[in-house]
C-alpha cells in the first residue's frame, strides 16, 4: 500500500497487483472530472444512488463525468431492508434496457446498501464490469467500499448472497458528511474506532482525544480519521483479499451486530450502531476470557458512548436468539461459532473455543436496554 499526499485531494492505493486501484479522499471530488473520468471502461455510465442521496448529489455527480458519454440512471428506495436480490435486479433491468455492453461503468453514488448492492450488480452483469465507489456515508467511506465485499441481505441472515469484486477506484467526497445525519455520523465512527481496537492502540487514543470534534464535522480531523482507517483496512485487504485469514479481523463485533441487525429487522438498528453493540460485547467476552481488564473494558465502551453508540443488546434479544442467527455467520466452520475478540486493545484475534452453553449464558447475563 501507498500513500500520496496533496494539496486538498489524499490518496492512497489498494495494491493488488493488476486490480490495484486508488482511494481519494478530499472536498470536491464529486464534480472534477480528473478524479472519474479515467477510471471508466468505456463511454456507458449508469450511476446507481437511492431517493435520500439522490436530491443532494447526483446532478454533481453527472456533472463530474463530463460530455461524450451516455449517462443513465436507477434511483433505488433508501434504507437496509432494500438490500434485496429484487433491488438488485432493478439495476440489471436498466442496464438491459439501456442496451449496456461489457464496456459499461457502475457507479455507487451513496451509503454502504447503495455500494454493495451497485458492486454486486457489476460483479454479475455479462459475468462482470466495472465499478466505481463514491461513498456518501462515513460508515462507507471508511469501510464498505473498500475491499471488494458486495452482495444482499437475506431474512435469515445479513450479507448471505454476494460476491468479491472490486472497484476501480472509490472517491470520497468529504464534503458529504456535512449532509449527514448526527446518528448516521455515529454509526459511521463505530467503524472507524473498530480500527483502533483491531490493530492501532495509537489511532485509538488520537480517537479519544478528538472525538467531540469529529462529531462537530471538523473536515482536517474527518479527513485523517478516514484515511487512517482506510489505510488500515487495505493492508489487511492485500493480505487477505477473500477473508480466509487475517481478513476476518475486521469483523470485531459484527457477530454479535449482525444478529442484532437480523432479529430486530434490517433498519431498526443501524449497521453501526449494531456494531457497536457487537464490539462491546465482544470486549466484555475478552474479559470473561482473561484477556482484558475491567478498565480495558471500560475504556472501550467509553469512547462508544462518546460517539453516541449504544452499548447495550436489545432487551427483547434471549441467548437464544443471539445463537442462532450467530450459527449462520459466514466465518463459521465445523459448526463452531467463530468470534474476533480482543487478546489486547489493539490486537484482535479468532476465537471459536467457547461452547454455545456458555456464550449463551454470557449473552443473558449481557445487559439490556
Amino acid at each position: 500500500m501507498s500513500v500520496l499526499a496533496a494539496p486538498a485531494i489524499r490518496t492512497l492505493t489498494v495494491e493488488l497487483g493488476e486490480r490495484s486501484y486508488p482511494i481519494h479522499v478530499g472536498p470536491g471530488l464529486l464534480g472534477n472530472p480528473a478524479h472519474l473520468r479515467p477510471y471508466l471502461a468505456g463511454n456507458q455510465v449508469m450511476i446507481v444512488t437511492n431517493e435520500a442521496v439522490a436530491p443532494l448529489y447526483l446532478d454533481a455527480l453527472e456533472r463530474g463525468l463530463g460530455e461524450g458519454l451516455t449517462v443513465r440512471q436507477v434511483i433505488l428506495p433508501d434504507g437496509e431492508q432494500t438490500k434485496t436480490l429484487a433491488s438488485v435486479e432493478r439495476i440489471w433491468d436498466a442496464l438491459l434496457e439501456a442496451g449496456f455492453n461489457r464496456r459499461c461503468t457502475l457507479i455507487a453514488l451513496g451509503g454502504g446498501v447503495v455500494g454493495d448492492m451497485t458492486g454486486y450488480a457489476a460483479a454479475c452483469y455479462q459475468r462482470g464490469v466495472a465499478f466505481i465507489q463514491v461513498p456518501t456515508t462515513l460508515l462507507a467511506q471508511v469501510d464498505s467500499s473498500v475491499g471488494g465485499k458486495t452482495g444482499v441481505n437475506h431474512p435469515r441472515g445479513k450479507n448471505m448472497i454476494g460476491a468479491f469484486w472490486q472497484p476501480r477506484a472509490v472517491l470520497v467526497d468529504t464534503a458529504t458528511l456535512h449532509s449527514l445525519p448526527p446518528r448516521e455520523l455515529s454509526a459511521g465512527l463505530a467503524e472507524v474506532i473498530k480500527y483502533g481496537l483491531i490493530r492501532d492502540i495509537d489511532f485509538l487514543a488520537w480517537l479519544e482525544a478528538h472525538m467531540a470534534a469529529l462529531r462537530g464535522l471538523d473536515d482536517a480531523l474527518l479527513s485523517e480519521a478516514i484515511l487512517r482507517s482506510c489505510a488500515t483496512k487495505a493492508a489487511i485487504v492485500v493480505e487477505d483479499e477473500t477473508e480466509q485469514g487475517v481478513r476476518a479481523l475486521l469483523n470485531l463485533g459484527h457477530t454479535f451486530g449482525h444478529a442484532i441487525e437480523t432479529h430486530q429487522g434490517y433498519g431498526a438498528w443501524l449497521h453501526g450502531e449494531a456494531v457497536a453493540t457487537g464490539m462491546a460485547m465482544a470486549a466484555a467476552l475478552s474479559r470473561r476470557l482473561g484477556w482484558l481488564s475491567a478498565a480495558d473494558v471500560e475504556r472501550s465502551e467509553t469512547l462508544l458512548h462518546a460517539a453516541g453508540l449504544p452499548t447495550a443488546a436489545p432487551a427483547a434479544m434471549s441467548g437464544d436468539d443471539f445463537i442462532a442467527r450467530m450459527r449462520l455467520d459466514k466465518k463459521n466452520l465445523d459448526e463452531r461459532i467463530r468470534l474476533v475478540l480482543l487478546s489486547e486493545l489493539g490486537d484482535a484475534c479468532i476465537h471459536d473455543r467457547t461452547p454455545p452453553d456458555e456464550l449463551r449464558a454470557f449473552i443473558e447475563s449481557y445487559p439490556r436496554a
